[in-house]
């Protein structure tokens, strides 16, 4: 069933690639929206010296420079419309600075914008790498008020004791 407007968070990774690639072959709509989310160097600075412990000094940026986050996140974001491009969507770029949270800034760009569809990407940790680093896309669906397509990683073949791949159960 064909929507009107699709968002796709996109941050240049491996599962992000594969969520446009499987958006573009499942899904149809008028328009797709290629979001980025960015945060501030001096933001990210911030949380990381928070993080650490350590005192940092006062930061200023430049007002004559560009963020160099913010150049980053247009960069990726181009190659996401891309890549959208690539699979048949009527794609347009979209980067939106957060102070929070990724998940956040992308529901609240859904919200927004009013989309029919949210399509991520999905890491697929597992266990206690789960339960110790949230899922964006998880946070996503538990706060998200609208459909999710959510697209989970290539499943590795396991290694068996000999060294040889087995194949994952179907």
């Amino acid at each position: 069933m064909p929507c009107d407007l699709m968002l796709i968070a996109y941050d240049g990774s491996e599962h992000a690639k594969r969520a446009i690639d499987y958006a573009g072959r499942f899904l149809t709509a008028e328009r797709a929206v290629v979001l980025t989310a960015w945060e501030p160097m001096v933001r990210q600075a911030a949380r990381i010296s928070g993080i650490t412990g350590m005192v940092q000094p006062e930061w200023v940026p430049d007002e004559e420079l560009e963020d160099i986050a913010y150049t980053t996140a247009r960069e990726i974001n181009t190659e996401g419309v891309h890549l959208a491009g690539l699979s048949g969507m009527n794609a347009e770029a979209r980067t939106h600075e957060f102070a929070g949270s990724v998940w956040h800034a992308i529901v609240e760009v859904a919200d927004e914008l009013d989309v029919d569809i949210i399509v991520a990407g999905t890491r697929g940790a597992t266990g206690l790498r789960a339960l110790v680093h949230s899922s964006v896309a998880d946070a996503v669906l538990k706060h998200c008020h609208r459909p999710v397509f959510l697209v989970p990683p290539v499943q590795q073949a396991a290694t068996r004791e000999d060294g040889r791949d087995q194949q994952p159960a179907p």
